[in-house]
């Protein structure tokens, strides 16, 4: 059975374009479902693919020790969505490392909702979006710490790089905190490429497009670090990168 079509009062998508993802909703309505067993560790990476529309939805269960980490690159020429709901038993560990790039007329968003419902979970998420022309890019983020939920590590950290007057940057993260004994915390930023650093690189003979391509690659490929196979990650980055530039 198709889930209902969503709707802008829904606040999860708020700033989606709806008209883009509308022909292609009944084909990836239904979220995925990954469970990851007690003492068991996981590792993933979301690439790209060649649809102008993408749409990835993933309901993500970590049982008592557990663990896993997941790398996304979400650049979508036209509307790129990764939604994920995650939940922590007792001990588990979750690690996102994402980003959003886009140029154009793009929306790209980004939508997470982490529950920590035993003790002594941590998780971390950190999302860098890199924004041109008139783009969009979103991270709407929750972590919901439960009752009982003590010891808890929760983090997010979200940074946004406007490249144009016309890109748009949207940051929520947010916290719902019932446990009085936890350490959570979020921030979020919104800048340009600075200048004396571009300056610098300029000055070293590099053209201003190079130039602009290095700062942000170091901006983004940071996410990459740790990954088994970073490689396919970072160059799927540079490819998008050089778009925006």
């Amino acid at each position: 059975m198709t889930a209902p079509f969503p709707s802008r009062a829904q606040e999860e998508w708020r700033y989606a374009d709806l008209d883009a993802l509308k022909p292609v909703w009944e084909q990836v309505a239904e979220p995925v479902t990954l469970t990851v067993a007690a003492g068991e560790n996981l590792e993933e990476m979301w690439l790209p693919v060649a649809d102008d529309v993408q749409l990835r939805r993933v309901q993500l269960a970590l049982g008592q020790q557990a663990s896993a980490r997941i790398f996304a690159l979400n650049a979508a020429p036209v509307y790129g969505r990764i939604e994920l709901e995650v939940s922590l038993s007792a001990g588990a560990e979750f690690e996102l490392f994402a980003a959003n790039i886009g140029t154009g007329l793009s929306t790209n968003e980004i939508v997470t909702r982490v529950r920590h419902l035993q003790p002594d979970g941590r998780s971390l998420q950190v999302i860098r979006s890199v924004l041109g022309g008139k783009a969009a890019g979103s991270y709407l983020g929750k972590v919901e710490v439960a009752r009982g939920a003590q010891q808890t590590d929760a983090e997010q950290s979200v940074k946004a790089m406007l490249l144009d007057r016309g890109a748009t940057a949207n940051c929520k993260p947010e916290l719902e905190i019932y446990a009085d004994d936890v350490k959570c915390a979020h921030g979020a930023t919104v800048g340009e490429l600075d200048p004396v650093q571009l300056f610098y690189a300029q000055s070293r003979g590099l053209p201003p497009e190079e130039a602009r391509a290095l700062l942000l690659e170091g901006f983004v490929m940071g996410l990459c670090e740790g990954a088994s196979d970073g490689d396919a990650i970072r160059t799927a980055a540079r490819d998008a990168l050089r778009r925006v530039v």
